[in-house]
């Protein structure tokens, strides 16, 4: 037997399906972007992006742009300042990916920015970009600074 309940979860599921599968369809203009930052030692972490972050176009209702957006984020540690470099993949306003490029200046600031971008995904990946603020990823607190703040950039490039 269903429930009152159940009926109106089940149907706001079918209704979320049906949007999910609005926001994938591909738009007329491809946004400006970034090219990407290459690096031999950069920490890599991404997931299955949508159709609508690969054709370049922004979804129905979206404040940013779909696509591929970088920026180098800086903040300072205790050995001064440090970089930590972002690439976003937007599609309806939701990052679909994220790859982090280290910049570490000393041993210290490199185990840090490596465990940040080996815990990045997990934190942000299938959220809203205006939902994040990043604290802390995977013991490290200060690289997220850089982050924040290359997530600002982006957000500009993206509008």
């Amino acid at each position: 037997m269903t429930t009152p309940l159940r009926k109106s979860l089940y149907a706001g599921f079918a209704g979320l399906s049906i949007m999910g599968t609005a926001a994938c369809a591909p738009a007329a203009e491809a946004p400006t972007q970034t090219p990407a930052t290459q690096n031999g030692g950069q920490a890599s972490t991404t997931s299955p992006t949508s159709s609508a972050a690969l054709s370049g176009g922004a979804a129905t209702g979206s404040t940013y742009k779909d696509g591929t957006y970088s920026a180098d984020g800086t903040y300072t540690s205790p050995n001064g300042q440090e970089t930590v470099g972002v690439q976003l993949t937007l599609a309806a306003d939701k990052v679909t990916a994220v790859n982090i490029t280290t910049h570490p200046s000393n041993p210290n600031t490199r185990k840090f920015q490596g465990e940040f971008a080996s815990g990045i995904a997990a934190q942000i990946v299938g959220k809203d970009i205006d939902e994040l603020n990043v604290s802390k990823v995977a013991g490290s607190s200060l690289t997220s600074g850089g982050f924040n703040d290359a997530l600002q950039q982006i957000k500009s490039q993206a509008k």
